[in-house]
């Protein structure tokens, strides 16, 4: 079978080298994206509209920084647990930690899903033990679920709240949840990866519930239709592609971030920097995370 390829290359949008470069996020609001750098702890903010860009660098690794009703502020997940980080000042309100949360790991991808409860993985920060999971936090209580990796992506979440997504990086698998009556079912099969794709990294649930998957060190992205047959792949010009968001006034532009993390600027470019390419497909609005005392 021929697979249809998507018809624009990617382009650099902000050359921001960074080391490993996730969780982008759109905020309707200001007309920004906002991503983070986990190895050179940082918090990146584009304003498309400007061409603007602005740095919030951090003492600790983190693997994400979600929406938060205060533009100022976002849901940070460091390695030392979840907290609202105030951009500006730096202050650190915490939130949640995991309770098995063992020395060596820290958190990675973050998502709040259409129920308004945070979705979020731990993994072995050597990528090399089983010691990571995934975990929802709502109304003070903290589940686990998903069994345990040693390199985690997602959770992310359809726009229904029937299913969620989660990618075991390390086994090149990815899992579907079902969810019925607010309870999260075990794991099924949704898709493997082949030995040339890489390996499944971020994703991203468009309005159409297909899910966008980022291969690391596969020099693509692959959307899936909701029984796990690929009905696209999308090029991207450097090899180890993170994370993809849609943004744009219509939702229809998506950014994608990527890493550098031992490439070698003169044979990958384009390795760490933003990039971003226009779709005829309509993404999601990241959801917006009320304070934990309204949930």
């Amino acid at each position: 079978m021929t697979l249809r390829v998507h018809p624009h290359t990617p382009r650099v949008a902000v050359p921001c080298r960074c080391a490993l470069g996730e969780e982008a996020a759109w905020d309707a609001r200001s007309g920004t994206l906002s991503w983070v750098d986990v190895e050179t702890p940082t918090i990146w903010r584009y304003d498309p509209a400007s061409g603007a860009t602005q740095r919030y660098p951090q003492d600790e690794k983190l693997g994400f920084a979600l929406l938060t009703e205060d533009p100022g502020t976002v849901l940070a997940g460091f390695e030392s647990g979840v907290v609202r980080l105030h951009l500006e000042s730096g202050r650190r309100d915490p939130l949640v930690a995991p309770d098995d949360h063992r020395s060596g790991n820290r958190l990675n991808s973050g998502h709040v899903g259409p129920d308004g409860a945070l979705y979020f993985s731990t993994m072995d920060d050597a990528e090399a033990e089983p010691t990571g999971t995934f975990h929802r936090w709502h109304g003070g209580r903290l589940d686990a679920f998903g069994g345990r990796v040693a390199v985690s992506n997602g959770p992310v979440m359809t726009a229904d709240g029937s299913r969620i997504y989660t990618a075991d990086t390390a086994e090149g698998v990815i899992r579907v949840h079902p969810i019925a009556e607010d309870r999260i079912g075990p794991p099924q099969p949704f898709a493997a990866f082949e030995a040339d794709w890489g390996k499944p990294d971020g994703l991203t649930v468009d309005a159409a519930g297909y899910l966008w998957v980022c291969h690391y060190g596969g020099s693509r992205i692959t959307r899936f239709d909701p029984e796990g047959q690929i009905e696209r792949v999308l090029p991207v010009p450097t090899a180890l592609v993170t994370k993809c968001a849609f943004g744009g006034p219509d939702l229809t532009t998506l950014f994608i971030t990527t890493a550098l993390r031992g490439r070698d600027p003169a044979d990958d470019p384009l390795a760490g920097h933003l990039l971003t390419v226009e779709t005829d497909i309509r993404g999601l609005p990241a959801a917006i995370y009320q304070d934990a005392r309204t949930l």
